[in-house]
């Protein structure tokens, strides 16, 4: 006979409970996402149920459950408030040890749950925002009403006034920061971006790029690691263990800071790159290259000396 359970009220007070289920036959534990039906299965070591604030910015208070391998590494996270003694009876059936965090200082929750294991994933239990859903036909709508603009202006002899209007419209684009409306005035995207993002995303998977299309990227040419931010090369290093070539990655968090920091066989910072990065995106990267990876949380000082150091040695 299986276990059931489901989260009682949202990750953060006043928010949507997520439509997520756990089931377990006492050999494993299955999750189920119902908002998108999405499923996998797991066998954890240990449970971990938390409560903490979002940041030391944000009291906002968030709550969730992790699922740890052996060496206490977050496998699942999944956001929801989970009824504590309905939780402790599941873990009883499944018989996987629970530990309740929710009385832990909130720099400890914080650490625990930014040691992530390779292949970590978070699921939510809920749809995706509905702007999301419109955007992809929106932009296709906006690209065709733009060729059929360009293609009027250019059969009456206004070729010009297109190319004015158009050099407006991105000057628009860059104000209001409504990149999806570039389509309106470079049609051509309309062919060309998907297949550039397909083709982006395939090196991701592969592990030869790490990075959103839009840059900064991290990619390989040879034996040179190479900093790129669209069609500009930020710096190109050397992947050895000789001095001064790129040969570990920190993937760093500091409160709502996190980064991407490259060093050398010296430990010393080569480049920079702050930002949001997926982990397994940047795991699969490491294997491939031979780079080692480490993820860490910071502490405000050592983040302090992390930034100082990036600034002195990174272009």
């Amino acid at each position: 006979m299986k276990a059931q359970l489901k989260p009682c009220a949202g990750a953060t007070s006043g928010s949507r409970c997520p439509k997520t289920t756990l089931t377990s036959d006492g050999t494993a534990l299955d999750v189920t996402d119902e908002a998108t039906g999405h499923s996998i299965r797991l066998t954890p070591a240990s449970l971990y149920q938390y409560k903490c604030p979002q940041s030391a910015k944000n009291s906002a208070v968030v709550h969730g459950l992790a699922a740890l391998d052996e060496d206490g590494l977050v496998l699942l996270d999944l956001p929801g408030e989970w009824y504590a003694p309905h939780l402790r009876d599941f873990a009883a059936a499944s018989r996987i040890p629970l530990y309740d965090a929710r009385q832990q200082r909130p720099s400890h929750v914080r650490a625990m749950l930014a040691a992530r294991a390779p292949g970590w994933q978070r699921i939510r239990g809920l749809p995706a925002p509905s702007l999301a859903t419109w955007r992809k036909p929106v932009s296709i709508c906006l690209g065709v009403a733009g060729i059929g603009l360009m293609a009027y202006l250019a059969s009456t002899g206004m070729w010009v006034f297109w190319r004015g209007l158009a050099t407006l419209g991105r000057v628009l684009i860059d104000l209001i920061d409504a990149k999806w409306l570039l389509m309106m005035f470079s049609p051509a995207l309309l062919l060309l971006r998907p297949a550039w993002a397909k083709l982006h995303r395939r090196r991701v998977a592969r592990g030869t790029a790490i990075g959103p299309i839009t840059g900064p990227n991290l990619k390989v040419r040879g034996r040179s690691l190479l900093v790129t931010h669209g069609k500009e090369e930020l710096n190109e290093l050397p992947i050895g263990q000789h001095p001064g070539a790129a040969s570990n990655l920190l993937l760093y968090q500091h409160e709502d800071r996190s980064g991407l920091v490259v060093f050398d066989n010296a430990h010393h910072p080569c480049h920079h790159l702050p930002g949001t990065w997926n982990p397994d995106d940047v795991n699969r990267f490491a294997d491939r290259h031979g780079l080692e990876l480490a993820v860490l949380r910071l502490t405000r000082q050592e983040y302090l000396n992390l930034t100082r150091a990036c600034r002195e040695a990174t272009p």
